[in-house]
């Protein structure tokens, strides 16, 4: 008789639940244990899950909703109620049965990557950190919607039912937009910018200023060098000496040039390009064979590896000009303010050009573009074609480009019929080229046209291959043979793969070198060579000095040296 009341209390307890609610919940749950782009640690897993059931849950709260609000009926309330049991009870199993293959899928990707499984223990962790940011978000909704009954309740008063609840549903919602966006998303936005620029203001408390005088912030330098931050001293002090690249290509070489301006050399963007063209004039960097304008990332920060192989390339003999836009992190500054960067970048191309292509041809630099992540983004949003037809630059190198940039989204919209989403084919190839590294350029022959620009991308980095759009619909690169670093066991489920893909972008710098966002300096130098030309060195040459570039890069690496203090972008 006990069993039986403890039975029948338990079954109330459970019809009390919104059974849309679960049941869309743990199935969202479950496909959340599929992999996606990037592997990821037991907590971010767990917290992924949790974001996804509550996503669901609510989901199934309003389709439950909607249903009753219909005054849509089932034929049989307790067939209605064993069959909700039912569904909900099957997809609890198979939650269950998701996170025993989670770590065979987790796995899957790490196996691409050439990374350490996971161990078997793993998804227990996961369900146990799932539950403290489902349970927030869903305490977070049932809140909004006791809201939208306490307002409903008010207005009832007045007005019919049904548009007293229409009216407290648009009341609330608009009440709940306004405080997520203009207190919460606001308030997080600036506490994460005065973070990141604090720790940008710290290097000037460890790092004595450079005695070259030719080096941005030295005692003869236009730019002070207390306006240079964190990430800018590791590019303005870092890179290969006269004698490292003269031992490396065995030819005589020449002492690379890199300016670089602070976001608090200047207070306008207008003001920080004029004082980057000044530094340059000082340092003599238009006497240079090569010219780069480098867009940073976020934070400021110039992938050394990028420019370090391009003066290994050219003997030195190249001048390279950075300035900096912002203190967020490039992934979080794409989401709240893309086009951040896009002022700076313009100023800095309209001051350069302006004096590049007033000087005489034979005698000027090659001028090129440069960025990296929101760095491409600004980068290629720099200039106009139709501001340079009579007059181009020569080249660009795009690494790892947002997919919100309209060059690379209309480039790739146009590709050849039967190339991939991932690894487009533009024409002949004459002018713009795309790149997923592992040699793939060092083997492309083709001619080029007088303005060459290289995107090159992997695969598995969701920077640049998430598409808000994915919240309902599959991307088109779903479809086909998947690229390098990507699982064959990636599918795509609605709601739920806009969640992983936004995870992976946070996370895309976590992944090995060669894949997700983390570029490896072999594909930086086989995209200088497209780009440059390679300065009159032979095939043998090139392939000789690309593998001591590999070496020394894994040396770097294992020192401390290329990627030391590399934020995550």
């Amino acid at each position: 008789m006990q069993a039986a009341r403890l039975k029948a209390l338990l079954w109330r307890q459970v019809d009390r639940l919104s059974t849309g609610g679960w049941l869309l919940g743990l199935l969202f749950f479950a496909l959340a244990l599929t992999p996606s782009l990037i592997p990821r640690h037991f907590a971010t897993q767990g917290i992924l899950c949790g974001f996804a059931f509550a996503a669901g849950y609510g989901i199934g709260v309003f389709l439950e909703w909607l249903w009753d609000y219909l005054e849509l009926k089932w034929p049989s309330p307790k067939l209605a109620t064993w069959i909700g049991r039912t569904v909900a009870l099957a997809c609890l199993v198979l939650a269950i049965i998701f996170l025993w293959f989670s770590t065979g899928w987790q796995n899957s990707i790490r196996a691409e990557m050439g990374v350490a499984p996971v161990e078997a223990r793993q998804p227990w962790f996961v369900a146990a950190v799932a539950v403290l940011p489902a349970a927030l978000l869903i305490g977070l909704g049932t809140l909004i919607v006791h809201g939208v009954q306490l307002v409903s309740s008010w207005l009832r008063r007045i007005i019919p039912r049904r548009v007293a609840l229409a009216g407290a549903m648009i009341a609330i919602g608009i009440l709940t937009w306004a405080v997520a966006q203009g207190v919460v998303a606001r308030g997080l936005l600036y506490a994460a910018d005065r973070f990141y620029g604090n720790l940008d203001t710290l290097a000037g408390r460890y790092a004595e200023a450079p005695t070259d005088p030719l080096r941005s912030g030295s005692a003869a330098s236009l730019i002070d060098w207390d306006t240079i931050g964190l990430d800018a001293r590791i590019y303005v002090q870092s890179g290969p000496t006269v004698d490292e690249i003269a031992a490396m290509t065995g030819r005589p070489a020449v002492e690379p040039l890199r300016v670089y301006v602070g976001l608090r050399s200047a207070e306008s963007a207008e003001q920080r390009a004029t004082l980057a063209l000044a530094e340059m004039d000082r340092v003599g960097a238009f006497d240079r064979s090569v010219l780069v304008l480098v867009m940073p990332v976020g934070t400021g920060w110039v992938e050394p590896a990028a420019i370090d192989t391009l003066e290994f390339l050219h003997g030195g003999d190249v001048a390279s000009v950075a300035v900096q836009y912002s203190y967020l992190t490039s992934w979080l500054s794409l989401v709240s303010e893309p086009d951040v960067g896009v002022e700076t970048a313009r100023a800095l191309f309209s001051a350069v050009y302006e004096r590049w292509s007033a000087m005489d041809k034979a005698t000027r630099p090659r001028l090129y573009l440069h960025g990296l992540s929101l760095g491409a983004y600004s980068s290629a949003a720099s200039s106009s074609i139709y501001d340079i037809l009579g007059d181009p630059f020569d080249g660009a190198l795009f690494v790892g480009t947002p997919f919100a940039a309209a060059s690379w989204r209309s480039a790739t919209a146009n590709r050849d019929p039967g190339s991939p989403w991932w690894r487009p084919e533009i024409g002949d190839g004459s002018a713009v080229r795309f790149s997923n590294g592992d040699g793939d350029l060092a083997a492309d022959t083709r001619h080029w046209g007088p303005l060459r620009t290289v995107f090159l991308q992997y695969p598995s980095d969701p920077i640049v291959f998430f598409e808000p759009s994915m919240l309902w619909r599959a991307p088109v690169w779903f479809s086909g043979p998947r690229g390098k670093g990507v699982s064959p066991l990636l599918d795509w489920y609605p709601v739920v793969t806009f969640l992983q893909l936004a995870l992976d972008m946070a996370l895309a710098q976590t992944a090995p070198i060669g894949f997700g966002h983390v570029y490896a300096p072999q594909d930086y130098f086989d995209g200088w060579v497209q780009v440059t030309g390679s300065d009159g060195l032979s095939e043998t040459e090139l392939a000789a000095l690309r593998a001591q570039l590999v070496r020394h890069g894994e040396r770097q690496v294992i020192e401390g040296g290329w990627f030391r203090n590399a934020p995550v972008d």
